[in-house]
């Protein structure tokens, strides 16, 4: 009996020292699952299903930045490379390239090709351009970034052109001829081609270039840290990452509050010092940011009118890629793609909008459309939600008519003055929250705070926000959904390494290729602020937020025709 009882003595001891191992084992590993949420806790596949980022394996990068450590399926690994193959930029020769060698605009010209030719409306105009470098020599690769337009300054009338890189040193515009009369040809080197490739290392090393800051805040007492969508080292982090999209957001922990306490998201500044003196050279105002170039013959063309059919002067289909997608004719844009009506009276506008409601998200580009139409529609009056000035969210009714305008910042990265931790929501778990239906407008931007991360960061952010669009018009189909893209802006030494066109111009690129054959509608915004005699500015002035505004409507209220 007594060796039953001791058996029974040592069976409990067993189970004694199993039950502390599995304990051991479990708290093990919640305590590497806590180290693990660095890479963000959970990451959301196309079919929903959450898995844990731990399960992803070791890149080339960083490892402690999250846009590299995703699961994806199949298909979105398939697109993401498509994606990047779709954006890659021409590179230089292998070597240091001293900045004599450089792309020089003062040097380099455009000729139209064929000039004397007659040509009317619908035709198509050619122009080579020949770049040189600062010793008047002929450059040899391709790789610059160019900017090219047609106008008519007395028409008030302007398009943009398609720019081909033939990588040997000569770029090829095309331009489609749209109205008729004498029309000019201006030509600009936005970058050159060495620039460009600072401007990639920039993308790919140094994403921290903007910093972000929380502040924590518990009674009197209160810390602010920094935060990112990476963050080096090995300080203790508070990990925000999205539980249902899987968009990572971290902040340095506290030394003395929790992470729970955060109250508060802001910019904290641009980082100084990235360039060597050499590469400083590639980047200076008056000698090769933006500059025209000159042509060495006739800089312009006679458009004679174009025989008018019944067919109509030109088909429209609704696709992000027609090129040019509209025109400027007499300051109002005239869409390729489909028509626009001008709302030059607010009782137009009033009657259009009249019992929908209206949401905005995206960055202060969008919040300009905000601004105007309540500025512009006078029972149209702003709610006070107490909301930080240029922060948001904003709220517009006009109860007489029915109207609900809202406006709201999307998540971070977000380079505002200071957004409170309850207001930071990401776009897709924002469309997954309205019901939608034939009174719904959603008019959504989303492109100039991603411009200093690599361009995986903002591929997954378009792919979160594609997928609750594509189930908002699963379960309403009569959703009106319309994504205004990115536009040109300002720019100097300083602005460039953080908001250059040419980051702008690679993320609307795969926001255009993204967003082809869903049923969204486009507004050009980036064509209507290149395409405009007015100085490029990221907020563009009035008159072209007002055509904006207008291709916006024509969609909520499209013309009868």
């Amino acid at each position: 009996m007594w060796r039953d009882s001791f058996r029974l003595q040592i069976f409990c001891l067993l189970m004694a020292v199993l039950a502390i191992v599995v304990l051991v084992h479990n708290f093990f590993q919640l305590e590497h699952l806590d180290d693990d949420t660095v890479s963000g806790s959970n990451w959301i596949t196309e079919n929903n299903v959450q898995r844990s980022l731990s399960q992803t394996t070791k890149t080339t990068r960083k490892p402690y930045c999250g846009y590299k450590q995703q699961i994806l399926s199949k298909r979105e690994a398939a697109e993401q490379e498509s994606l990047l193959a779709a954006i890659q930029w021409p590179k230089p020769p292998d070597g240091k390239i001293a900045f004599v060698q450089s792309t020089d605009p003062a040097h380099s010209d455009f000729v139209i090709v064929k000039p004397n030719a007659f040509f009317k409306v619908g035709d198509q105009l050619e122009v080579l351009v020949r770049m040189k470098d600062f010793q008047g020599k002929p450059k040899q690769y391709g790789g610059d970034y160019l900017q090219a337009r047609i106008h008519s300054p007395l028409l008030k009338a302007g398009a943009t052109g398609r720019i081909v890189d033939c990588h040997n040193g000569l770029y090829k515009v095309f331009f489609t001829l749209l109205w008729p009369g004498e029309v000019q040809v201006s030509v600009s080197l936005v970058h050159p081609s060495e620039a460009i490739q600072v401007l990639l290392r920039l993308r790919e090393e140094r994403p921290d270039r903007v910093y972000f800051k929380s502040s924590f805040k518990s009674g009197r007492y209160s810390e602010t840290t920094e935060c990112n969508v990476c963050l080096p080292g090995d300080l203790p982090l508070c990990n925000f990452t999205d539980l249902y999209t899987g968009e990572p957001w971290f902040c340095y922990k506290p030394r003395k509050l929790s992470c729970a306490s955060r109250i508060s998201h802001a910019k904290g500044g641009y980082q100084k010092g990235l360039l060597t003196q050499e590469e400083n050279l590639f980047f200076q105002s008056d000698v090769n940011i933006k500059r025209p170039i000159l042509s060495s013959g006739p800089d312009s063309v006679i458009v004679k009118p174009k025989v008018f059919t019944d067919s109509g002067s030109m088909d429209r289909a609704e696709e992000p890629t027609v090129s040019p997608s509209g025109y400027y004719y007499e300051d109002q844009w005239k869409s390729r793609t489909h028509w626009i009506h001008h709302f030059n009276k607010s009782d137009d506008i009033t009657k259009c909008l009249q019992g929908k409601v209206i949401h905005l998200f995206g960055d202060s580009t969008i919040r300009q459309w905000f601004e105007y139409l309540t500025a512009f529609v006078p029972d149209l009056v702003e709610f006070n939600l107490g909301s930080p000035k240029n922060v948001g969210p904003f709220m517009s009714v006009d109860l007489k008519h029915n109207i609900l305008l809202k406006f709201r910042c999307h998540g971070p990265p977000i380079r505002f003055s200071t957004v409170f931790s309850s207001e930071l929501r990401y776009i897709a778990n924002e469309l997954n929250g309205i019901v939608g239906g034939r009174n719904t407008v959603i008019a959504i931007t989303i492109w100039s705070h991603f411009s200093t991360f690599p361009v995986e960061v903002y591929i997954r952010r378009l792919r979160n926000i594609r997928r609750s669009i594509i189930q908002l018009l699963d379960r309403s189909p009569r959703t009106l959904i319309i994504i205004r893209t990115a536009n040109v802006q300002e720019l100097g030494p300083e602005v460039s390494l953080f908001n250059s066109d040419w980051y702008s111009f690679q993320l609307d690129s795969v926001m255009r290729k993204m967003f082809s054959g869903i049923a969204v509608h486009f507004v050009d915004a980036w064509e209507m602020s290149l395409a405009h005699y007015l100085p490029h500015n990221l907020h563009p002035e009035e008159v072209i937020v007002k055509n904006q505004i207008d291709a916006f409507l024509s969609y909520v209220c499209p013309l009868q025709t």
